[in-house]
């Protein structure tokens, strides 16, 4: 049963539905922050509780979820790790995993709430009862805990630059043009209140792609700033991002920085080869003559950096469902490097964690075959079970990187959650 209501309270209004939702042992939520966005379909989107689920830890997963979409025309929101590579390539994850979440996680949820300016689409059973309960909730009756997690590295900084020459060799051999190298962060023995923490990460990094998602003990809160991959009507789009400068507090010293993102050749370079592969993975799917780059070093601000995104396109062919058409290019291309398989074998050599759910997707698809789902980035992963808490930064390492800078751009990227966490 699908109601409409309306509010003219919105940031309100969010902070109730949040809360309200996250009394279910299982939920998700994405918010857009308002960024202005031509394929985004809501502001805000909540779903709770679970009509039917799937959950898979080995081969044949794209398969699995194929048949699910199949049999269930609703809304179906989840997440894709990016160990799921090992699906379809000759891949291995054999390094260490202490979050232990499944390989994916899908769910048609009992309530679905999108907002979208001051319209409030609630689809329930008793959508009226719902509407009552988030305007009733007493945001004055939340306590705010006292958390601090002991923040610690799989690497040392000068393991780190040792490890980034070590793949430079790789480059200079040809095996590789450019990886996408990640770290672990990471705290053990740690209680948190996970919706406070993404509360605070999302005031204090709003980005177009933020999401939280919990199951069970299991939570993922995402501060992402990039679409992995979207589909409106017959139209697939991607927009991977390379290219990441701080942001200044002086107004002429921040477009001076905008400037010189846009002007350096080595992002500028790093840009073109993950477009490039980008266009690749999408002519999997796309209908003969359609791949095209609708935008190409677009400049984008956030609250904590300047980024450097494109998009590219293309009409999806009628004889590919979902699955196919994300396992085609699965996983993006701006988290692993070029050419791709050398890249992830790479990445499987010199990296220390599992990457799991970090560098994979969460989204959602649509009753109407659309859908949509972000880059696993700028996220903290927690297992509120085993008391582990994780969250991966990493950068693109080609020939020209200075490993130093490097460095210095993976703790600017974990900036804003180790705030939180601090």
């Amino acid at each position: 049963m699908l109601r409409i209501f309306h509010s003219d309270c919105r940031d309100t209004l969010k902070h109730k539905s949040l809360h309200w939702a996250d009394s279910f042992s299982t939920a998700c939520f994405f918010d857009s922050n308002q960024y202005a966005d031509p394929y985004s379909a809501f502001d805000l989107f909540i779903a709770t509780g679970v009509k039917k689920e799937l959950i898979h830890t080995g081969k044949g997963s794209f398969n699995e979820l194929d048949s699910f979409l199949a049999e269930n025309k609703s809304y179906v929101l989840g997440y894709l790790s990016y160990d799921l590579k090992n699906d379809s390539e000759d891949l291995v994850s054999n390094n260490l995993d202490h979050l232990k979440f499944p390989e994916f996680h899908f769910f048609i949820p009992e309530t679905i709430i999108l907002i979208k300016g001051n319209e409030v689409h609630i689809e329930s059973e008793q959508p009226e009862e719902i509407w009552r309960a988030i305007n009733e909730f007493e945001l004055s009756n939340i306590e705010s805990a006292d958390q601090k997690s002991k923040i610690q590295s799989r690497f040392s900084r000068g393991e780190y630059l040792d490890t980034v020459k070590a793949i430079q060799k790789h480059i200079q051999r040809g095996d590789i043009y450019e990886i996408n190298f990640c770290q672990e962060f990471y705290a053990e023995n740690t209680s948190i209140n996970p919706l406070e923490i993404f509360s605070k990460l999302n005031k204090l990094s709003p980005t177009p792609f933020a999401s939280y998602f919990k199951s069970d003990g299991l939570y993922v809160l995402s501060a992402s700033p990039e679409r992995f991959l979207s589909r409106r009507g017959s139209k697939i789009i991607s927009q991977p991002i390379k290219g990441t400068s701080s942001r200044k507090t002086n107004a002429i010293q921040d477009e001076n920085q905008k400037r010189a993102l846009l002007e350096n050749e080595k992002e500028r370079s790093e840009n073109v080869m993950i477009v490039d592969l980008v266009r690749n993975d999408l002519t999997k799917s796309a209908k003969e003559g359609t791949v095209k780059v609708e935008e190409l070093f677009g400049l984008y601000s956030f609250k904590q950096v300047h980024q450097m995104i494109s998009t590219v396109v293309c009409e999806a062919k009628e004889s590919l469902s979902n699955p196919q058409i994300i396992s085609n290019t699965f996983p993006m291309g701006s988290m692993t490097g070029a050419p791709k398989i050398s890249a992830m074998q790479l990445a499987e050599k010199y990296e220390r964690s599992k990457r799991g759910v970090y560098s994979g997707a969460l989204g959602y698809f649509a009753p109407n075959g659309d859908f949509d789902f972000n880059v696993v980035i700028r996220t903290i992963l927690y297992n509120e079970n085993s008391k582990y808490l994780s969250f991966h930064v990493g950068s693109a390492i080609t020939l020209d990187s200075d490993p130093e800078k490097e460095y210095e751009e993976c703790i600017l990227k974990g900036k804003a959650i180790t705030e939180v966490l601090s």
